[in-house]
């Protein structure tokens, strides 16, 4: 990092409790494959370079006393891909759970896993569920992993639930409200993100969090996720706090 960066890194450090900085940060990590190729190594390489990326945005958020990191893994659709490339991506997060867990574990970081169950082989269930089980009593900062996950099906997933409570005699359809479909999701211990950033050159959610980034503010950065780390972070954040979110009202002083 250069010492412009470091200097900026300070203060966004010293100004992250202020109310013009986000408390919580979704990050659609895209690139991998992109970066691979124009380095001429093969994709496995490059989601290696991603889980690094992952390993110094997390620090980083932590350093910037960010509340909040939900990261984009494995969506529903990327089954789509070659049998050799989603397996891949299994291996990585094995790598990363194995070697990373314990040491998340001493820093205070609480894991929550979102996305559905369905499909997943039980050795990846098990290392998801000994992630959440390990972590569950830390406070000190939040990773959400968004893994087999689609925006869609959750939503899906909750309306069902709710279903089930009204054909049981629970609540009343009619009585149903924004907020009680919002803790029906995944997400319902964490508050909607503040900022979504997706890197690779890609301008689109694809299925991330499309409920929760109702009022979020987007950012694409042309960044390939393998380059991604802490001076990229800062750079969002004053972005961020340079917007100005009005939430359907009007501009500050506007008539």
């Amino acid at each position: 990092m250069t010492a412009s960066s470091a200097s900026s890194s300070q203060s966004v450090a010293k100004n992250t409790d202020a109310t013009d900085m986000p408390r919580h940060i979704g990050i659609i990590m895209d690139g991998n494959g992109r970066w691979a190729t124009r380095h001429g190594l093969p994709r496995a390489v490059g989601h290696e370079r991603g889980v690094e990326a992952l390993r110094r945005t997390v620090k980083a958020a932590q350093k910037l006393n960010l509340d909040y990191l939900t990261v984009y893994s494995f969506s529903t659709e990327n089954w789509r891909r070659p049998v050799s490339e989603v397996s891949a991506l299994f291996g990585l997060l094995k790598t990363f759970v194995k070697q990373d867990l314990a040491r998340l574990k001493r820093e205070g970081v609480r894991i929550s896993v979102f996305g559905t169950r369905a499909g997943l082989p039980d050795d990846i269930l098990e290392l998801l569920d000994k992630a959440v089980n390990d972590t569950r009593d830390n406070s000190a900062f939040n990773l959400g992993i968004a893994f087999n996950y689609g925006g869609r099906e959750e939503i899906a997933r909750a309306v069902r639930e709710l279903a089930v409570q009204v054909r049981a005699g629970d609540m009343d359809a009619a009585d149903i409200t924004e907020d009680m479909l919002s803790s029906a999701l995944d997400t319902h211990q964490y508050p909607d993100p503040d900022l979504i950033i997706r890197t690779g050159e890609e301008h689109r959610l694809s299925n991330f969090l499309v409920w929760q980034a109702a009022y979020a503010e987007l950012l694409f950065m042309d960044v390939l996720w393998p380059d991604f780390g802490e001076a990229e972070l800062v750079a969002a954040m004053e972005t961020f706090s340079s917007r100005e979110r009005r939430f359907g009202g009007l501009k500050s002083g506007a008539a």
